[in-house]
């Protein structure tokens, strides 16, 4: 628990509401699982979001490079729609992004002043189905040289992490070479197939991976399946994993889809809760964050705690990125996105409680990535059947923050 590993009190407050919450969840265990956070019961316990311990009490003396307890957020631009199922996104030298549709299977590129899009290809092998298919998308440093695409996808058999080549002077449609297989093995279903990668300052490439509806497989660290995964581009184990022989770098999630890393290089993850408590995690190796057994805060020993925590139908966390001192959270479910304003303390508390922006005004938030310096760009979500679709869906919007 995130007390006894950083020395941070819990008020008997947040210990009665933990209780409280997890014992709803004991009840609702057997109950269908919410997958993507809208299939399951209507929320939580009553209550705003909170950040474990006391914000307030925990809050360092203000200096100058802290952000500001209260922040902003305003959609300046609409930069590109009509986007079919967007999943994943990612960012090009330069400016553009390549975007990702889930239930079709192809990846376009968007021009990143214009908005003007170019089908790059399909990804074979690709099998859509549930909250499965064509996920998240990443580009290493390397990208200028080597000009590779790495794709979390699913298959008939499994999730996997794939890599294509892309020329971009070859003709619309037909600009992706053939996927090379980097991981293969990650457990897939209906629903929670994770499917977020980055890569990280270190320039390994980094994988949230969901339970695939077996809770057990959280705890199991010989499955890939409830993980955050490191490993190197070629999806090798990496030296400083907990395990020499093993791409597990931490385990006990349920399905992470957000991953992003804070100006102190410190990895950041939101994964979906069941009907009550969704996360946001700072990540330790060889980390345990309690899935089955502990759902939300609950200050049992060998589980690390959430540092914040929300309601499943104010929240359903997706993508997250880090900006202006915050972690900025997209919500499904919740329809709005989450600004959580660090105090850049080595334990990770916030700075003050979250803040939520745009509530209900584009729907389904997706994906969120970093445009530089005071902007966002943010994916909606309203085309991938859980969402109301309004003419114009879906879309990348350009968001300035503070």
């Amino acid at each position: 628990m995130r007390g006894a590993l950083f020395g941070r009190a819990q008020s008997p407050a947040v210990r009665r509401g933990a209780v409280a919450a997890l014992a709803s969840a004991a009840l609702l265990l057997s109950a269908a699982c919410s997958g993507d956070g809208d299939g399951g019961a209507s929320g939580g316990p009553a209550g705003s979001p909170t950040a474990s311990g006391s914000a307030s009490a925990a809050a360092p003396s203000r200096s100058a490079d802290l952000p500001p307890e209260k922040g902003s957020a305003k959609v300046v631009s609409t930069l590109t729609e009509d986007l079919r199922s967007p999943w994943g996104l990612a960012a090009l030298p330069g400016g553009d992004l390549l975007v990702s549709s889930r239930d079709e299977g192809t990846i376009h590129r968007i021009d990143g002043e214009s908005g003007k899009q170019t089908l790059l290809g399909s990804v074979p092998g690709a099998a859509p189905a549930g909250e499965g298919g064509l996920l998240g998308l990443a580009v290493p440093s390397t990208f200028g040289a080597d000009q590779l695409v790495y794709a979390y996808v699913t298959t008939a058999s499994d999730n996997r992490i794939v890599r294509m080549s892309y020329d971009e002077q070859r003709p619309a449609g037909r600009q992706l070479g053939a996927p090379d297989t980097v991981l293969r093995g990650i457990p897939k279903g209906r629903i929670h197939n994770g499917g977020r990668i980055a890569f990280g300052p270190d320039k390994m490439l980094y994988a949230g991976t969901g339970e695939a509806g077996d809770t057990e497989l959280s705890q199991d660290k010989e499955s890939l399946a409830g993980k955050i995964l490191r490993m190197t581009p070629d999806g090798e184990p990496v030296h400083g994993n907990p395990e020499a022989d093993s791409v597990v770098y931490s385990y006990g999630h349920r399905n992470v889809q957000g991953l992003a890393w804070d100006a102190e290089k410190r990895l950041w993850a939101a994964e979906f809760g069941q009907n009550t408590w969704d996360e946001l995690n700072l990540i330790e190796p060889g980390g345990n964050y309690g899935w089955p057994e502990v759902e939300g805060e609950g200050g049992e020993e060998g589980f690390i705690d959430p540092v914040a925590q929300w309601k499943t139908s104010e929240a359903s966390p997706s993508g997250i990125a880090y900006a202006e001192g915050s972690i900025w959270m997209a919500g499904l479910r919740g329809e709005r996105l989450w600004r959580i304003p660090l105090s850049g303390e080595k334990a990770g508390e916030p700075l003050a409680d979250p803040q939520a922006f745009l509530e209900g005004e584009h729907g389904r938030l997706r994906t969120v990535v970093s445009a530089g310096s005071d902007r966002l760009w943010l994916v909606t979500s309203n085309t991938d059947g859980r969402g109301t679709t309004k003419p114009g869906d879906d879309r990348v919007l350009q968001v300035e923050v503070e």
